[in-house]
């Protein structure tokens, strides 16, 4: 139900009912009602279907709606049940269409990843600009679309379809040829990865099949896919990471060498050196997006900036007291997910293949991210802040920082998110869900889960 609401209708329905500070929560029936429409995908169904709210809360009518509504959001687990996600925009971009046949028709994109923040945010930009979209995901007993599921239509009206999800892995190389032989993509952009450094000291093989080993086997599949069918105009995007410098001094550019210091670092220089390989053996348009962090409200709450927000907004409404960190004096060129994939499109807008470096040429260790997020809330971060040493990294990267000249002189590319602002967004954002997380925990259906 909720996926077909708009951001803006999410926003206009939640923000001016719900609350007006976190002492101040609105627990009427009909907002308590709107907070379990937006939070089902946190709650226990069995909760809301076997325990029903106290009288004194909802009445009868509200309680038959939430239980309507449990079960409208039972789990979704084969394809069939939920074939394929489609979207529509108004009107398309001048640059979404390839002339076939003397008919113009939208381009198509291929996106690996594309439930990750990357996926979804290069998703919505490439719907702007017209494409239509088909994504690779992995299947889960848990459907795990929320990053998408605003743009979600449902699949039965075919004529609105423009973004598609299909069943495949990146282990899985016969999954790959097929849909490349199916969907006949003219864009594709590999964004899959196991991309959590920590958890890749943890998960090292299963790092490497999927990362590096993963990366070749879809640049094969494209490559074997041209030769069968001859259409050599497939542009192909691979997703680098800034963690391939590693232990390099900075500033870090295109020519800087990589010193990788994890699993993680080392699967991605290796898929970095397989796409230069297909490139120069094959002729393939391939290019190497070597992207500084870059995070937003969309990122994982296991990584350390959305690991911080979450912590703010969980500390300001009463949910949480401490945060459990590593090493403070990392620093990173951290930019908005938002801006960087608009750079992953213009790469492949280029006459000729090419590698480049983005990112927002400022670095800002963990403890300035610290400083702003708790400030911009009124809130002293040494008062709730621990450090725990099984947060430290066996290697750590000390510092990175970008050098996007290239990209910058090239593609005309900047980014429009600074520092501040986007830690300020990740934070409101992380507030508004604490007050709607409060009003679950404060009702009973929810436990709050919090750290000591």
């Amino acid at each position: 139900m909720c996926a077909h609401l708009t951001n803006n209708t999410t926003a206009s329905i939640l923000k001016p009912k719900i609350v007006n500070s976190a002492q101040n929560i609105d627990t009427s029936p009909s907002t308590l009602l709107t907070f379990l429409i937006f939070q089902l995908p946190y709650i226990d169904h069995s909760t809301l279907l076997h325990r029903p709210l106290p009288p004194a809360i909802l009445n009868p009518f509200h309680q038959q709606q939430i239980h309507r509504l449990a079960l409208y959001q039972k789990p979704i687990n084969s394809i069939s049940d939920r074939p394929s996600m489609a979207s529509e925009t108004n009107q398309p971009g001048s640059d979404s269409t390839t002339p076939v046949n003397g008919e113009i028709k939208p381009k198509i994109a291929l996106i690996t990843g594309i439930t990750g923040q990357d996926g979804s945010y290069l998703t919505e930009f490439l719907l702007d600009k017209g494409y239509e979209v088909h994504g690779l995901i992995r299947r889960s007993s848990n459907f795990n679309t929320q990053r998408i599921n605003h743009i979600y239509i449902d699949p039965h009206n075919a004529h609105k379809a423009r973004m598609k999800l299909h069943y495949a892995d990146l282990s899985d190389a016969s999954s790959l040829r097929r849909w490349l032989d199916t969907i006949n993509p003219d864009e594709v952009y590999n964004l899959a990865a196991q991309s959590h450094v920590a958890v890749s000291f943890e998960i090292p093989d299963y790092t490497a099949d999927v990362v590096a080993t993963g990366a070749l086997r879809l640049l094969e599949a494209v490559r074997s896919h041209i030769a069968a069918t001859g259409r050599s105009q497939i542009k192909y995007y691979q997703a680098g990471s800034s963690e391939m410098f590693g232990s390099t001094p900075p500033p870090q550019s295109e020519t800087t060498p990589f010193h990788p210091r994890s699993p993680y670092a080392a699967s991605k220089c290796a898929a970095h050196w397989y796409t230069v390989n297909y490139r120069e053996a094959y002729g393939l348009y391939a290019c190497n997006g070597i992207l500084f962090n870059h995070e937003s409200p969309r990122r994982g709450e296991n990584f350390v900036t959305r690991k911080i927000t979450r912590a703010v907004g969980r500390i300001k409404v009463g949910l949480q007291n401490k945060l459990f960190l590593g090493n403070l004096q990392a620093s990173r060129d951290w930019g908005f997910a938002g801006d960087y994939v608009e750079a992953m499109w213009m790469m492949l807008q280029q006459e000729k293949p090419d590698d480049y470096v983005v990112a927002t040429e400022e670095s800002h260790t963990v403890e300035e991210f610290l400083e702003v997020a708790f400030g911009y809330v009124g809130l002293n971060w040494k008062d709730h802040v621990v450090i725990d040493k099984r947060y430290f990294r066996p290697a750590e990267v000390d510092n990175l920082k970008g050098d996007s000249s290239k990209t910058r002189k090239v593609l005309g590319w900047k980014p429009k998110v600074g520092f501040e602002q986007l830690v300020k967004m990740m934070v409101e954002e992380d507030i508004d869900l604490a007050k709607r997380e409060k009003v679950l925990v404060d009702a009973g259906f929810m436990d709050a889960q919090q750290q000591p």
